[in-house]
């Protein structure tokens, strides 16, 4: 038997049919599992949470809170009616409506108003030094202490929401932007001057991308904020949204709709998170930070 002969029969005998029919199947449970893991991991604190709400509850440890049954009862209701036919039966949908529409139209006006001025500020050292003290001066003001003057300028009803929305997304905004500017490294502008690009040209094919990945990150903490913020904007006499509707939940000593109100926020501002994130995928394929 030759050298070669020899080492062809070392070589393990191939697996039988049966064996490698089931790895195919085998890997898809393998990926199925690593994609569930990330959702399951994400389930175990509100799961915690909403047992320890049932414990504390069915144990009488407080009995101004609902238990779980009877929140998820009234949310069914405030979405669909049907069960307690009340002033707030199928109302979701407007109330929902009513907020979104305060809450992105402030932060689109905000996004607007804050990377033109944040890329300005960032670069141009004049309108940093005319506008940043200024604006760090107005920042620490919360957005609460703007509710009286924005009912005297704005008057009772959406527009006072609305401003007090575009406040609080504003400064995450600006201050990101900002930040992204400064921190871009100064040997892209020495290299985009050495291809010929200045002026305007500069904002666009240098700044703005460079800066592109903080202002993502203000434009979520904005989004957050105002979703935070609409619970106080639409104490200004609103008659409809979900801050409204948990204002009124307070007055009424309805709890349940209070916790139904803050449920449906919380579920809103996720998802408009999500939103933000994937636009941010999406447009920095090129950073290897949002792959």
């Amino acid at each position: 038997m030759t050298a070669r002969d020899q080492t062809v029969a070392d070589l393990p005998a191939a697996p039988p049919a049966a064996a490698t029919a089931g790895r195919p199947g085998l890997l898809r449970a393998r990926r199925l599992a690593l994609r569930a893991q990330p959702v399951l991991l994400a389930l175990v604190v509100p799961a915690l949470l909403f047992a320890f709400w049932q414990f504390a509850t069915a144990n009488r440890w407080t009995r101004l809170i609902p238990t779980p049954y009877e929140v998820a009862e009234y949310m069914w209701d405030f979405a669909f009616g049907g069960i307690y036919d009340d002033a707030f039966s199928a109302t979701l949908h407007v109330h929902l409506l009513a907020s979104m529409s305060r809450v992105y139209g402030g932060f689109i006006l905000a996004a607007a108003a804050a990377i033109p001025l944040g890329l300005m500020i960032g670069r141009i050292a004049v309108v940093r030094q005319l506008l940043d003290p200024f604006f760090q001066l107005l920042r620490p003001i919360p957005v609460t202490a703007w509710l009286p003057l924005s009912m005297i300028f704005f008057g009772l009803g959406p527009k006072s929401a609305f401003s007090l929305v575009f406040l609080g997304a504003f400064y995450p905004i600006l201050l990101n932007t900002v930040f992204g500017v400064r921190s871009v490294d100064p040997r892209l502008f020495e290299a985009a001057s050495m291809l010929g690009c200045s002026g305007s040209a500069m904002f666009r094919k240098v700044v703005l991308p460079a800066a592109l990945p903080s202002i993502f990150t203000g434009l979520r903490l904005g989004l957050g904020l105002a979703w935070f913020v609409i619970v106080v904007g639409e104490m200004t006499g609103v008659p409809q949204g979900l801050g409204a509707a948990i204002m009124d939940g307070r007055t009424l000593s309805r709890t349940e709709l209070v916790i139904c109100g803050m449920i449906v926020i919380g579920v809103a501002g996720f998802l408009s998170d999500k939103a933000v994130q994937a636009l941010g995928r999406r447009l920095l394929r090129w950073s290897p930070q949002h792959q």
